[in-house]
């Protein structure tokens, strides 16, 4: 089903993820970034997204939930995978960008003696989980679209509260998702190759606030 801006809520730009670049000066280097993120307080979470310092909004309890729902669904279907939480990748056209997705699907112990922003290769799944804060739109559903697709990770799952809609985009080629899903909240969802999950959501449909 192809994504329907008319089908957004009101106070939602638009529900469906977009490649749109998004160019600009950068706000600091990638060395002065690892830097800062190294050094951030605990709790604070910091990605180089678009050139852009960002802070990963700190979860709501929906939110993990959420994550969790996901986390037992994968590995019930696919037991010799792991969704890592949180692993730092480094993503984008160059490599510049660095992201904390909410979760990374890959290999089980794909990550041991990886450093702390690892290469994306071998991931074969990113999911983030929409926040309810004023970034979300641009951050999810613009520039980590861009930044997953440039680093061709194969399947970008993001599960939109606002929207209560599952987007899925697959098929990356020349820093472009060509192929984009949209599932309603209690639909089943087909999560194509090489993840291939049928995710149940009926389940998603509670953590609606």
């Amino acid at each position: 089903m192809t994504p329907n801006p008319a089908d957004a809520p009101a106070d939602v730009p638009t529900d469906a993820p977009v490649d749109a670049p998004t160019g600009g000066r950068p706000d600091l280097s990638v060395e002065d970034f690892e830097e800062l993120a190294r050094v951030a307080p605990e709790g604070v979470t910091l990605e180089l997204i678009n050139g852009r310092l960002k802070v990963k909004p700190v979860p709501d309890g929906d939110h993990s939930v959420i994550f969790m729902w996901l986390l037992r669904q994968c590995m019930q279907h696919r037991p010799e995978l792991d969704l890592f939480p949180e692993q730092g990748l480094i993503v984008e056209k160059y490599r510049q960008g660095h992201a904390r997705p909410d979760g990374a699907l890959a290999p089980e112990g794909h990550m041991a003696g990886k450093p702390e922003w690892a290469d994306p290769s071998g991931v074969l799944m990113v999911v983030e989980i929409t926040s309810h804060d004023s970034d979300t739109h641009r951050r999810d559903r613009v520039e980590k679209v861009d930044g997953y697709a440039a680093a061709a990770i194969p399947v970008y799952l993001l599960v939109d509260r606002d929207a209560t809609t599952l987007y899925v985009l697959s098929e990356p080629e020349n820093g472009v998702y060509r192929r984009q899903e949209s599932y309603p909240f209690g639909a089943v969802v087909p999560l194509p190759a090489p993840v291939g999950i049928p995710l149940d959501t009926d389940k998603l449909k509670d953590y609606v606030s």
